[in-house]
C-alpha cells in the first residue's frame, strides 16, 4: 500500500508569524542577514557566507551576468544559467569575475554613420543617454565620440542628421588609459566637472564608461559580496549529464559555486555529478544539489556530499509540474520537513548543511516565513525577472509595462538536461510556461525595500539575526476567512471610487 503523509501539505500564504517581545534593540539598522551558503563543521566558519539570503534562479529570463553583477552588490548571489553552450556561460561566468567596480562596459553604442533615430531609439531600449560613438558600433571599438542629451534637440533636428555631425569628437573628449584606478577616474570626473569619463587602452580602444552617479552609488555598497582578490562572487548552474566538460569551463572562468539545475534531486544522478566533483576537486569547489521536499531526499543529497540543499517542486510561479505529473508538495510544509532534517544532521555529524527554500514564494513577506521556517537562504525566479537588470526584454503590453519570464521547463528554453531522467535528449511535455511579469524598477530599489521589511519583521519577533529568528520565531497556521481579514476589507478603496466632483 502507498504511503501517505499524515498532514495536510501547506503553502506559505497559510502561515503567520506571532510578534515576540522585542527590545529596545530590536531595530532595523541593528539585524544581521548573513547567512551560511555552503556546509561547514560545528565551531568552524563556512567557506562562503551570503551578506543578505537572497539568491537568484538558474534561469534563461533571470540570472546572466548584468543581473549577477547587480546583486553581488547587493550582497546576494546569482546562478548563471546552465542552458546554453559551455563557452557562452563560462564567458557571463568571467565577465562578471572580470568586473571592476565603478568600470562599466558600455551598453549604449552606435557608429557615426547611425542616425539621430538610431540614437533616439537605442536611448529608449537601454535608458541610458550617454552613447559611445565607436567605428564599428561596439563595446570595444576605437572611440570616436560621445552622444548625449546635450549634444541633440529632437524637436529642431532631422532624424536623418548622422550621429558624426552632432556627437562630441573624441578630440574634445578627456579621457583616461587603461591604467586608471577608480579613484583616479573620480578624481578627473569631479575635477572637471564630467558626467562620465572613458576608458581606452593604447590603441584608442573603449574599454570601460566611469559615470559620476556610480561614485555615491559603490560607498553605498557596504554589504556587496567579493571575493579575496575583491572581484563579486558569482555562481553558476550546472546539469547531469555534461558536467565532465563544464564544471571544469566554468571553474576555469572563475566560478565561486555551483548548482545541480534539475527539478528533482533524489536521484542517482546527482549523486554521480556530485561525486564526480569530490573525487575530481575534493572539498575545494562547492556545488548545490536538489530540488527535493522530505526528510527522505535530504538525507540523500547531504551523504552524496551536497555544500547545500535546495527544496521546491512545482512550486514557482511558471512551473506546472504539479499540474502536469502530479508530484510536488506545498512548499511551507516541505521547508518544515527538510529544516528538521537539516538540525537532525547536524546534531548527528556536526556538519552544517544549509537549506534554500526554491518556488512558491510570491510575496515579500514570504521570504520572512521561509527564513523562519529554517531556510538559510531563498532562490528568486519570478521576483528578479520584474527588474532592469534581468537579461528580458521589456515590453508596453496595454498601456502597462512587463517583461518576459518564460520556465526552463518550456518550449521555450527547451532546457531538456533540468528534467532529465535517463532518456532521450528532448523535452517529451513542457513543465513550464511562457509568460510576462510587471516591470518593477531597478533590482537595489526593490531589494533594499524588501530586505526592510524582512528586518523589520524580525524586530516585531525580537530577533537580530537569522539563526536567532530560525529558533525563535513563533508560526501559525490560519484559516481562508482570517486570510480574508488580513487584506483590506470592507471598505471602499480610493483607486476604485468615483472621481471626486469639484
Amino acid at each position: 500500500m502507498a504511503y501517505y503523509f499524515e498532514e495536510c501539505s501547506h503553502t506559505f500564504n497559510e502561515y503567520l508569524l506571532v510578534p515576540g517581545y522585542s527590545s529596545a534593540e530590536c531595530v532595523a539598522a541593528k539585524v544581521s542577514l548573513k547567512t551560511p551558503l555552503v556546509k561547514f563543521k560545528k565551531g568552524e566558519e563556512p567557506a562562503i557566507s551570503l551578506n543578505v539570503p537572497m539568491t537568484s534562479a538558474i534561469m534563461q529570463a533571470v540570472s546572466d551576468d548584468k543581473l549577477a553583477i547587480a546583486l553581488a552588490k547587493e550582497g546576494g548571489i546569482s546562478f548563471i544559467y546552465g542552458s546554453q553552450t559551455i563557452e557562452d556561460q563560462a564567458a557571463m561566468v568571467a565577465r562578471v569575475k572580470n568586473y571592476k567596480a565603478g568600470f562599466v562596459v558600455s551598453d549604449s553604442n552606435i557608429k557615426p554613420d547611425a542616425t539621430l533615430a538610431e540614437v533616439v531609439e537605442l536611448t529608449a531600449k537601454t535608458g541610458h543617454s550617454t552613447i559611445a560613438v565607436t567605428d564599428d558600433g561596439t563595446a570595444n571599438g576605437k572611440l570616436l565620440g560621445i552622444v548625449t542629451g546635450r549634444d541633440y534637440r529632437v524637436s529642431r533636428m532631422d532624424f536623418a542628421t548622422k550621429v558624426s555631425e552632432f556627437m562630441t569628437p573624441f578630440e574634445k573628449l578627456i579621457t583616461a588609459g587603461k591604467e586608471t584606478t577608480l579613484k583616479t577616474a573620480n578624481d578627473i570626473i569631479w575635477d572637471n566637472k564630467l558626467n562620465s569619463l572613458p576608458i581606452i587602452d593604447d590603441d584608442g580602444k573603449l574599454l570601460y564608461m566611469v559615470f559620476r552617479k556610480d561614485y555615491s552609488t559603490h560607498k553605498e555598497n557596504s554589504l556587496e559580496l567579493i571575493d579575496s582578490n575583491k572581484r563579486y562572487m558569482v555562481g553558476a548552474g550546472i546539469n547531469t549529464r555534461d558536467y565532465e566538460e563544464r564544471v571544469p569551463a566554468l571553474l576555469a572562468a572563475g566560478a565561486d559555486v555551483l548548482c545541480i539545475d534539475s527539478s528533482e534531486g533524489f536521484t542517482e544522478w546527482q549523486s554521480r555529478t556530485i561525486a564526480f566533483i569530490r573525487e575530481k576537486y575534493g572539498d575545494t569547489v562547492k556545488v548545490g544539489a536538489g530540488n527535493v521536499v522530505d526528510r527522505d531526499g535530504f538525507m540523500f543529497l547531504a551523504e552524496a556530499g551536497a555544500d547545500f540543499i535546495k527544496i521546491g517542486i512545482g512550486g514557482g510561479s511558471i512551473c506546472i509540474t504539479r499540474e502536469q505529473k502530479g508530484i510536488g508538495r506545498g512548499q511551507a510544509t516541505a521547508v518544515i520537513e527538510v529544516a528538521a532534517a537539516r538540525d537532525e544532521y547536524f546534531k548527528k555529524t556536526g556538519i552544517y548543511i544549509p537549506i534554500c527554500s526554491d518556488g512558491g514564494i510570491v510575496y515579500d513577506h514570504h521570504i520572512t516565513l521561509a527564513l523562519a521556517m529554517g531556510s538559510d537562504f531563498v532562490m528568486l525566479g519570478r521576483y528578479f525577472a520584474r527588474f532592469d537588470e534581468s537579461p528580458t526584454n521589456k515590453l508596453n503590453i496595454n498601456g502597462s509595462y512587463v517583461k518576459e519570464y518564460w520556465g526552463e521547463g518550456s518550449n521555450r528554453a527547451r532546457n531538456w538536461q533540468r528534467y532529465d531522467m535517463g532518456g532521450d535528449k528532448k523535452l517529451s511535455f513542457e513543465e513550464g510556461v511562457d509568460s510576462y511579469v510587471p516591470y518593477a524598477g531597478s533590482l537595489k530599489d526593490n531589494v533594499t525595500m524588501t530586505l526592510s521589511k524582512v528586518k523589520s519583521t524580525m524586530c516585531n519577533c525580537g530577533c537580530l539575526s537569522i539563526p536567532e529568528f530560525q529558533k525563535n520565531a513563533k508560526l501559525t497556521l490560519v484559516s481562508s476567512t482570517s486570510i480574508i481579514e488580513g487584506g483590506a476589507h470592507d471598505v471602499i478603496l480610493k483607486e476604485s471610487s468615483s472621481k471626486v466632483i469639484k
